[in-house]
């Protein structure tokens, strides 16, 4: 039930993001809050659960808004990899590192898929900005901190809602004709 709440958070979250962050001034640059879900998805669920969230959104997201197929599964696989086993190796609390570790794997992220992409197509990709990578960067950081508490919430309110049947499909006891 988490899973499939949190792949409909996912979509919901392409929809703003494809639309309405269109809308933002370039200077600002907007969030990439499908990697802030899969970031939340690698500290919290396990690697089944993980996998599969990263595996259909990433899918749609490249089939909504990819420039080359194949970029956005495989930057939020490496994500989601990364941060899965930063997170069960690392001895520090787990709070203490969250934030910054996804500041730091967004970079080196997205610094590594430049890279490859300019020797795969050199010439097509625009200019390299030190600038506009730190900046997208730090505002991915600023945005992951609610979104975090966010997703929590509603992690901890699924964790703990048990499932009831439907009053329908209760078995009733007793007389049936009241």
């Amino acid at each position: 039930m988490r899973i499939v709440s949190f792949i409909l958070v996912g979509i919901a979250l392409i929809v703003i993001q494809t639309s309405i962050f269109q809308f933002f001034p370039s200077w600002l640059g907007g969030p990439d809050l499908i990697f802030i879900l899969i970031a939340f998805s690698a500290y919290r669920f396990d690697w089944l659960s993980g996998l599969l969230l990263v595996v259909v959104l990433s899918w749609i997201m490249d089939v909504v808004s990819g420039l080359y197929l194949g970029t956005y599964p495989l930057l939020y696989l490496f994500l989601f990899v990364a941060l899965k086993v930063f997170k069960e190796n690392s001895p520090v609390k787990e709070a203490a590192f969250q934030i910054p570790l996804v500041g730091v794997v967004f970079f080196v992220g997205h610094s590594c898929l430049y890279a490859f992409y300019s020797l795969a197509v050199p010439g097509v990709l625009p200019e390299w900005s030190w600038v506009t990578l730190f900046r997208e960067t730090f505002v991915l950081i600023v945005a992951t901190i609610p979104c975090f508490l966010l997703y929590n919430s509603l992690f901890e309110h699924m964790s703990q809602r048990r499932l009831v049947p439907p009053r329908i499909l209760r078995k009733r006891s007793g007389n049936y004709f009241r």
